[in-house]
């Protein structure tokens, strides 16, 4: 399938949701839900009540209707729950999730593809990260079954998942190695998934979606062409000025007098080699803008993936307080992104706009408990017993320590799996008072978002975007 030029960039927990992926793709380019954490997406919404009905529209299109049903009555709140009462907790991804986390993977993944897809006949994608590697086969099948037109993974490496994508097409039984820290020889951390296992009756065979390897050089491309179990249909190619989850500078880490990690010539993706590896490739990482798209369609790639432009949109799953107050920052010309070597749980530099009442006021930061509830970030290890443990360097310290961490580790982590479920509106709510604290990430290029408001406001649409992207073609 020939792409277009435009990829929206998946986002955040939430932020690239439904309504985002929809209105990009209306526009004949490719809208791409986050498949982060979207069990807890949906079981938040259905809390919140469903404004709109759009969750049970999405249920009732689901195939196997006494998964999506049980779901319903499970997590449905009429009105919404009251202001200060919790989020029911759900059970945290293990190597043999219960049936219920599998189900509401299964069932999350479908009913976003759904609605990204409904009203129209182009393109949509879905994007995951493969460190959170134990939701990926139930999520995979669940937006397999919505009809997803392309998979982007990244933040890993990922050469299981095209073969995956083949298995699960047949509704056969697929698996998935899990990284383990400390494993030993003979050792087997296997994730396993069987469609039957959840299939209600017989069903014809789905359609394979195309998949993009995100990736930050040419050697990690010519590696995934060359040994993934599977097709692989392209590359998002990803600079260090992208928002999110960074690839660590190569080489030794050298940090910068503002206390950011320093990238230099070996971070550079030599795109004569990617392009001689004979597959489309679109480049993201401070693309959003026309001239860019038009340079890099002059260097050989099929277009740009777009992230920072889209995520302070109209459509974009991000609260308000957070987009009005950042856009009016850009306005002003005082917002400011920090590449945080220490922020995320994963050691990897994450980025980090500064907002008030966020993580990324020391003050917020210092005043959270420390607490890890969710664990989508969090780290397998070996225990001495040859079981599975986990950890994550978020948690508090002495718990972190007595799992074998090292107390080090846990200086200035922040729990982004709590912060972005906030930021996408859903906090979780502790003793009835205390709320948990968002944090935005954004590309460096925030402030040429600017070239995308209206001189009487902020609010702007991804069809804005669009058309200021695609004005090249009109020069």
């Amino acid at each position: 399938m020939k792409l277009p030029q435009i990829i929206q960039g998946g986002m955040g927990v939430g932020i690239s949701n439904w309504r985002l992926a929809n209105a990009v793709s209306r526009q004949g380019q490719l809208g791409v839900v986050s498949g982060t954490a979207l069990d807890q997406i949906l079981t938040r919404r259905l809390q919140d009540g469903d404004p709109g009905g759009h969750m049970r529209r999405g249920l009732d299109a689901f195939p196997m209707r006494g998964m999506a049903e049980r779901i319903w009555s499970k997590y449905y709140i009429e009105g919404g729950k009251p202001e200060r009462q919790a989020y029911a907790e759900l059970p945290q991804h293990l190597l043999d999730s219960p049936r219920e986390l599998l189900e509401l993977c299964i069932v999350a993944n479908f009913v976003e593809v759904y609605l990204a897809r409904e009203g129209h006949s182009h393109p949509v994608g879905i994007n995951y990260l493969e460190k959170i590697q134990i939701p990926h086969l139930p999520s995979l099948y669940g937006a397999m079954l919505a009809g997803v037109t392309v998979v982007l993974m990244g933040a890993g490496i990922p050469l299981k998942i095209p073969g995956v994508l083949d298995q699960l097409a047949r509704h056969q039984s697929a698996t998935y190695p899990l990284h383990v820290t400390g494993a030993e020889s003979g050792d087997d951390f296997t994730v396993k998934f069987d469609p039957s296992m959840f299939l209600e009756g017989p069903m014809a065979p789905l359609t394979r979606p195309s998949f993009l390897a995100i990736v930050s050089s040419d050697v990690l491309a010519l590696t995934l062409q060359r040994k993934a179990n599977g097709r692989v249909d392209g590359f998002i190619v990803e600079g260090p000025t992208a928002g999110g989850h960074n690839a660590p500078p190569r080489g030794k880490l050298q940090i910068s007098a503002e206390g950011e990690p320093v990238y230099g010539d070996r971070d550079r993706v030599d795109l004569v080699k990617l392009g001689a590896l004979g597959l489309p490739f679109w480049l993201a990482g401070g693309y959003g803008s026309a001239e860019k798209l038009r340079d890099a369609l002059a260097l050989g790639a099929a277009g740009i993936q777009v992230g920072t432009a889209f995520a302070f949109c109209a459509e974009s799953g991000m609260r308000s307080d957070y987009r009005t107050s950042l856009l009016q920052r850009v306005k002003a010309g005082e917002v400011r992104v920090f590449t945080d070597p220490l922020a995320s749980p994963t050691g990897f530099p994450f980025k980090v706009a500064d907002v008030e009442t966020s993580l990324s006021d020391p003050e917020v930061y210092a005043a959270r408990p420390r607490i890890c509830d969710l664990g989508y970030l969090r780290e397998p290890y070996r225990q001495d017993d040859g079981q599975i443990g986990w950890r994550c360097p978020a948690e508090p310290a002495n718990v972190y320590a007595s799992k074998g961490g090292d107390v080090a580790d846990t200086a200035g982590r922040k729990c982004i799996c709590n912060a972005l479920i906030a930021t996408a509106g859903h906090p979780q709510i502790r003793a009835g008072r205390l709320v948990e604290p968002g944090i935005v990430t954004s590309g460096d290029d925030l402030p040429s978002v600017l070239e995308f408001l209206p001189a009487n406001g902020v609010d702007y649409s991804a069809a804005d975007v669009i058309a200021r992207l695609m004005a090249y073609s009109l020069a």
